[in-house]
């Protein structure tokens, strides 16, 4: 079989303009990028606000093996199956991050015939979203530190600036940095630091903003430290909301392109889901349900990280309410979690020991009340009694799960399911938070780590409690929850595979995201600021003299 860089360099690509009209938008609410790339302007939604919505599935996915399971390809796929059946959809998905697409995952367009297209411009660079949110964080940063130097009218204390520098690569060099070093015109010494750009809070800011007015406002929000005495400083006292917006003017229209079967995509936003909220914008999706009859978005890693933070802050703060979630199953993620030796070989045991995971799963979008299926995304050396097991286990517990081969057959490779998920959309859909933003801080921690890792208690660390009592003191605590956690086991130790019992999930750090809307939450040693395997995978990517890539996947 071709690679995804081949199977989507010999595609024939219709230009997107066209894609647009098919769309129903309007000349003026398209800025093309080319022939095959365009910005749809925010302001379109207001003319589309008589029409009707479409219904909303969610794709999210077991505990991942390191390589991902193939989430976004089973999104593109499904929405490519839609579209074969007459049924107009529109796909959502995140903008990829250099950071994945050099180190050991890969790009995030999707894969095989399931893929979002030009993949080589969507991987990297795109339309320049993720630079400009680089920008605006670091033009921040170099306001706090030009206070700082010329007086410190605002008396922020050094010591506890929170803002970090943000980078759209994996650099574990960079976590820890000082700055202001070599003398008195250089700017005051302090420690600060740098994260990937997907967890600075202004690309959560550009995720959940619906107009440029929301968006300063929410930018102004954004504490940056405290004073000497206390006081959280805000963006707005710094003056530089405006300016920050500037530079995110043309990064909030969300961007338009189309799958190798000509389906279209708004591609928009990328927050990680293990260190951030892990979702496309809300206005991308926004606009998608009133262009299509079914919009198919995805959420990033397992069920207890980017489905609950769609479901508990994207859907709360937007007001959305999903139709249906697909649970994106592989043989080899069972495998890993059955403790199989090689899990790249059949283990038809180890299949049905890893089925713990993801019945986890499957009862974690339950406590939801949405309808689901699950998809067993097919990979080559998948044996058909390992299929049968994982199909069996899903009956026995009164959940459909369906074959998919969306990599090798596109669009057809996914009738089967998205016919299964018509059939959901008349079910009986009693959605529902997981808590009320107006319980108590912990109770909103503990119900997730109970509910959804599974875990016996919560164990806080002394700055962990010390970081919950000045948020409840400045009555910032009735907001959502967004937890970071490693998305490698269900609990916050990477090395417990499978369904974890009898542990506690341990916070190490809490802190406000005010311009978000939500309580960043650390459980463990996550870092914001990934760093790169021993095999980065921009070894094997190259450009030939006529502007192919190669080793993009």
């Amino acid at each position: 079989m071709p690679s995804d860089i081949e199977i989507a360099q010999t595609a024939a690509l219709r230009h997107i303009s066209d894609v647009a009209s098919e769309l129903g938008l309007k000349e003026g609410e398209v800025a093309y990028f080319g022939d095959y790339m365009a910005k749809v302007n925010i302001h379109s939604l207001s003319r589309l606000k008589s029409n009707p919505t479409g219904k909303l599935v969610l794709v999210t996915c077991m505990t991942p093996t390191p390589a991902g399971e193939g989430k976004t390809t089973v999104t593109v796929g499904l929405g490519q199956a839609f579209n074969r059946m007459g049924i107009p959809a529109v796909i959502c998905i995140r903008e990829p991050s250099l950071g994945p697409c050099f180190g050991i995952k890969g790009g995030a367009a999707g894969g095989g015939f399931s893929q979002v297209l030009p993949m080589e411009d969507i991987n990297l660079h795109f339309t320049g979203d993720i630079h400009a949110v680089t920008a605006a964080n670091n033009l921040l940063s170099a306001i706090i530190d030009n206070h700082l130097q010329h007086g410190n009218s605002l008396q922020i204390d050094p010591r506890r600036i929170m803002w970090r520098r943000a980078i759209d690569m994996n650099d574990r060099s960079l976590r820890h940095i000082f700055v202001g070093m070599g003398g008195i015109k250089e700017g005051i010494p302090r420690e600060d630091g740098f994260q990937i750009t997907a967890a600075s809070e202004v690309m959560a800011v550009l995720c959940l903003a619906e107009s440029i007015t929301d968006l300063k406002r929410r930018l102004g929000d954004i504490i940056i430290g405290y004073t000497y005495f206390g006081k959280p400083v805000h963006v707005r006292d710094l003056g530089v909301e405006g300016a920050m917006a500037a530079l995110l003017k043309h990064a909030i229209h969300p961007n338009l392109v189309q799958t190798l079967e000509g389906t279209p995509a708004l591609i928009h936003g990328g927050p990680f889901a293990n260190i951030a909220h892990g979702c496309n914008s809300l206005i991308a999706t926004k606009i998608a349900l009133k262009l299509g009859d079914v919009v198919v978005t995805e959420a990033g890693f397992g069920t207890e990280l980017g489905a609950e933070k769609f479901f508990d802050i994207k859907c709360r703060i937007g007001g959305l309410r999903p139709n249906a979630v697909v649970i994106v199953a592989t043989i080899r993620a069972l495998r890993m979690h059955g403790s199989a030796e090689d899990y790249s070989k059949k283990d038809v045991d180890a299949v049905q020991r890893g089925f713990a995971n993801l019945e986890k799963h499957i009862e974690n979008i339950q406590k939801f009340g949405v309808p689901l299926v699950v998809a067993v995304n097919k990979f080559r050396g998948d044996s058909k009694e390992e299929i049968n097991a994982v199909v069996e286990g899903c009956r026995s517990l009164g959940v459909a799960a369906v074959e998919v081969d969306v990599w090798g057959k596109g669009g057809l490779g996914g009738l089967k399911i998205a016919k299964e998920i018509l059939e959901l959309f008349e079910k009986k859909n009693s959605f529902r938070f997981l808590y009320k933003t107006s319980d108590p801080l912990k109770a909103k921690i503990e119900r997730i780590a109970k509910e959804m890792y599974g875990a016996k208690a919560v164990k806080y660390t002394d700055k962990a409690l010390k970081d919950l009592d000045g948020i409840i003191k400045e009555k910032l605590d009735r907001l959502p929850v967004c937890m970071a956690k490693t998305q490698k086991s269900l609990s916050d130790d990477p090395t417990k595979t499978g369904r974890p019992v009898d542990f506690k999930i341990r916070v190490t750090d809490v802190r406000i995201s005010a311009g978000a809307g939500f309580i960043v939450v650390t459980c463990g040693d996550i870092v914001t600021m990934p760093g790169l395997p021993e095999h980065p995978a921009a070894l094997d990517i190259d450009i030939e003299e006529n502007g192919n890539i190669k080793g993009l996947f």
